[in-house]
């Protein structure tokens, strides 16, 4: 990876929708280079894939949940059985297997707090080996980005 891909992640990252005249414009490559390490960075799995970011409050999505769930068990099954239920919900859009005094961490989007009750009495609290379940309720998004730093890198830009 050199400073020519480090750009077309940076760009992509903030403009999915970029054509390849104009991203090979802003990293400094002519079309035919920029689009074959496109390429190149797509099938390593470097970009995994090219979405539209929807704003939560004009598709009818108005509460964002951090609900920290506990299991009765940590073994493998019940955890593997407990992952599968939660990708199967929609609502569930970050689930991580934390350290600490919880075993998982989940955001969670619904339009109201109604939609929130159901949710947890009619799926999470039935999924397998649910113990305990935390919620704590977003009074107001500060910062939100789907970009990751690559400040990291040692490419010089």
């Amino acid at each position: 990876m050199d400073q020519f891909d480090r750009r077309i992640l940076e760009n992509l990252q903030h403009d999915g929708r970029a054509t390849n005249v104009e991203l090979a414009s802003q990293v400094g490559l002519s079309p035919s280079p920029c689009l074959r390490r496109v390429r190149e960075l797509e099938k390593a799995g470097v970009i995994r894939q090219y979405v539209a970011l929807l704003e939560p409050s004009e598709v009818g999505i108005g509460v964002s949940v951090f609900a920290q769930v506990s299991l009765e068990r940590q073994i493998e099954a019940l955890l593997e059985a407990f992952e599968e239920a939660v990708r199967a919900r929609p609502e569930v859009v970050e689930c991580y297997l934390m350290t600490g005094n919880h075993d998982y961490l989940l955001r969670i989007v619904v339009p109201d707090l109604n939609a929130y009750r159901s949710f947890v009495l009619d799926h999470l609290s039935k999924a397998p080996g649910v113990a305990n379940i935390r919620s704590s309720f977003a009074l107001k998004q500060v910062k939100y980005s789907t970009a990751l730093p690559l400040d990291h890198m040692d490419v010089p830009v």
